[in-house]
């Protein structure tokens, strides 16, 4: 899908207000990705509603996936998530896993599956943070989730990046209101499979996608980055 077909696709999307957010997920041949959004049932799942519109809109702008315009919503407690090329979870709230979600995140992980995971609080020691890192060290055990130097390949999986690109939110006088100059990661086999961000990226790029005409640099394609390392790594 081009970027005119993108656009037009999206507005007929907008002015139909039958549309379903959470769609049945089959694996086809259609799509190179999709979006998929994990909803789990202890925290705040459903935040910066726009931001996944506004990563396929740049992922049909500077790529040649093939790219389903549509976010998917699964839980993370439904065996359909094994099979999306690439999961998103975030929250401000309690992260605490039922033993279903527990399961299917750590064999999604553990078979080469790749979450991007996102502190809408951006601090380090908020509900999210401490409940979230507290899973992992569950799931994957103490020391499995580390800081990744700013010489990844994720940093220059498509775009050059000398580490996370700092945000406009991480000096806004909420959260810890500190600029947050690494990711962490859990890696499996030599790559990551929990990409964990305590930077907010998400709301960065919360904005309507039309919008980034009026940007100097667009801001979405260290989302590209994530993408496209997850798809090719």
């Amino acid at each position: 899908m081009n970027k005119r077909k993108f656009l037009k696709a999206l507005a007929a999307l907008s002015a139909s207000s039958c549309l379903p957010m959470s769609l049945s997920v089959n694996a086809n041949g259609d799509f190179d990705f999709y979006f998929t959004r994990l909803s789990y049932e202890s925290g705040d799942w459903e935040v910066d509603e726009r931001m996944p519109a506004n990563v396929l809109n740049s992922l049909i702008e500077y790529t040649s996936l093939r790219v389903d315009i549509k976010e998917r919503i699964v839980p993370l407690s439904d065996p359909v998530m094994l099979t999306a090329p690439f999961c998103y979870l975030a929250g401000h709230r309690l992260v605490q896993f039922t033993p279903e979600e527990t399961q299917n995140f750590k064999q999604y992980v553990e078979n080469g599956g790749f979450v991007f995971v996102d502190d809408c609080n951006h601090d380090i020691d908020g509900m999210f943070a401490r409940t979230f890192e507290q899973q992992m060290a569950t799931i994957f055990g103490d020391d499995a989730l580390k800081k990744i130097p700013n010489t990844h390949p994720i940093y220059t999986s498509f775009f050059k990046f000398d580490g996370p690109p700092r945000t406009s939110i991480e000096l806004n006088g909420w959260g810890d209101d500190l600029v947050h100059d690494y990711l962490k990661a859990i890696e499996v086999n030599g790559r990551i499979g929990v990409l964990y961000s305590n930077k907010d990226l998400g709301c960065e790029w919360d904005f309507d996608f039309r919008n980034k005409r009026f940007m100097r640099v667009d801001n979405t394609r260290f989302a590209v980055n994530i993408v496209m390392y997850a798809m090719t790594a």
